[in-house]
């Protein structure tokens, strides 16, 4: 069985945007697309560990601020010729609030 963190209404973050999420378990990024689809990722770029809640969020990918890699919000994975790789946690919306899997945010302060 799933536990999950209700962190914030839906509202609270931006269509094509995205929040930093401070959990008992660490700081985690949330993005929504244009679409209200919502992902959470480790806040730190492969690259350089810039601040992807500060990116630029368009389709399924998030653009790290920093040195422009762009980074996909479904596997965490660096796209095009970079290389290197996010952790990712199961988002959902229910009733219009955002949940993160706290299962999951548990085995990344373990990891």
């Amino acid at each position: 069985m799933t536990d999950w963190i209700d962190i914030a209404p839906l509202e609270n973050v931006p269509m094509r945007g995205a929040r930093m999420v401070k959990t008992a378990f660490g700081c985690v990024a949330v993005f929504r697309t244009a679409e209200d689809e919502i992902f959470a990722l480790d806040n730190a770029c492969p690259h350089k560990a810039g601040p992807l809640a500060e990116g630029i969020v368009h389709g399924k990918s998030v653009t790290c601020p920093l040195h422009n890699w762009v980074i996909s919000l479904e596997t965490g994975r660096a796209q095009g010729a970079d290389e290197g790789r996010v952790a990712t946690y199961p988002a959902r919306v229910e009733n219009g609030r955002i949940l993160l899997d706290r299962a999951f945010l548990r085995a990344r302060v373990a990891a």
